[in-house]
């Protein structure tokens, strides 16, 4: 088969690779139908990621087909259309069972396309596949499936809910990339006041306002100032950090409120100076962390009903075998103006059923 291999900083490949087989009976094997590219997949190429061994295939989302099964697999078979999670759970370790499966100590966590081969290949092996896949209502097209691997509950889980929003709240979104955006979309759940975007790109600002952004701000025009001029001075309630470099980070703790949340969603690959010489009088809280995805199935629950806005993130679609294209487009979104770029063959069609 073909997948993309990571040869080191810098450097990848769309190349032939074994096909994967099962090695465990806890394992299935997946046909990837769709598959998208991670703002994670760019820091790994960048080097930030060091744990990422040359010649792994990259890639932790994915929609596609079951194909076969280990023997202890008991919630899948073999023609299942599935979501294949970004994290893998064992369920039998102490954070599994508390729902903290992004710690997973038996062997799984955030292991596709980081410590084993991942998705973007035509195949993957997905390990303890009985809570590592999702089995996928008819309604829910692929395109949209797909972005509920990770970015969805990622900023759902790791934004949103570990920021504590609350009605009434003043959230500031530092970073309007698919992250940034999923997360205004999530924080609307919850009713906020007002929602405050922050970026670099003017495209993005204007995609933040469509997905409900009340107030944007060009990162480089003093956004702490906007923020404080809407708050009467307080500062926002919750800052959700989801760019993941020193600046924006610091940015957050400048805009959040005394007694108010800072949330880092953002992959951060340089130290970040923590300014408690400010914030030790402030009770602010900060919350760090890798998704769990245990909020997934209630996400695709809602978004089988049209209750996520999934196909707006998606402005680039590509074959399979034009990873390293999309791979291009995906880096140079300021030029591209590209959000989620997904790829991958023709969408399932749905099968009738004869009646009785």
């Amino acid at each position: 088969m073909k997948g993309l291999v990571f040869h080191g900083p810098g450097q990848s490949s769309w190349q032939e690779v074994p096909d994967p087989g099962i090695k465990d009976p806890t394992d299935a094997i997946v046909r990837v139908d769709t598959v998208t590219i991670c703002g994670t997949d760019l820091h790994i190429l960048k080097g930030d990621v060091p744990e990422v061994r040359p010649g792994t295939v990259l890639g932790h989302e994915a929609v596609g087909e079951v194909v076969e099964i280990g023997g202890d697999v008991r919630t899948v078979r073999p023609g299942d259309r599935v979501l294949v999670s970004c994290i893998t759970a064992c369920g039998r370790c102490r954070f599994c069972r508390e729902g903290a499966y992004g710690q997973c100590l038996g062997g799984g966590g955030w292991i596709l396309g980081h410590l084993v081969d991942g998705t973007q290949a035509e195949y993957v092996r997905v390990p303890y596949a009985d809570l590592s896949v999702h089995p996928l209502p008819s309604t829910l097209d692929a395109e949209d499936a797909v972005l509920l691997a990770d970015i969805f509950p990622t900023s759902y889980e790791v934004g949103v809910v570990n920021g504590c929003v609350r009605p009434g709240d003043t959230v500031a979104v530092v970073g309007a990339g698919p992250i940034g955006l999923a997360a205004i979309a999530t924080a609307r759940l919850f009713s906020p006041e007002r929602i405050v975007a922050v970026d670099l790109a003017p495209a993005r600002l204007e995609a933040a306002r469509q997905l409900g952004a009340d107030a944007v701000a060009d990162a480089r025009e003093d956004p702490a100032q906007l923020v404080a001029d809407l708050t009467d001075g307080l500062g926002a309630d919750v800052v959700i950090e989801a760019v993941g470099v020193p600046e924006s980070f610091e940015l957050c703790t400048r805009m959040v409120r005394p007694g108010g949340h800072v949330a880092n969603v953002g992959v951060h690959g340089k130290p970040v100076t923590l300014h408690l010489e400010d914030l030790w009088i402030k009770n602010v809280t900060i919350t760090t962390g890798l998704v769990d995805t245990r909020s997934t199935p209630t996400l695709l629950r809602m978004a089988a009903v049209g209750r996520l806005p999934t196909s707006s993130l998606v402005t680039h679609t590509f074959a399979l075998d034009d990873m390293e294209e999309a791979y291009d487009v995906f880096a140079r979104a300021a030029d591209t103006g590209a959000l989620k770029v997904v790829l991958g063959g023709p969408r399932h069609d749905v099968v009738a059923v004869p009646a009785a």
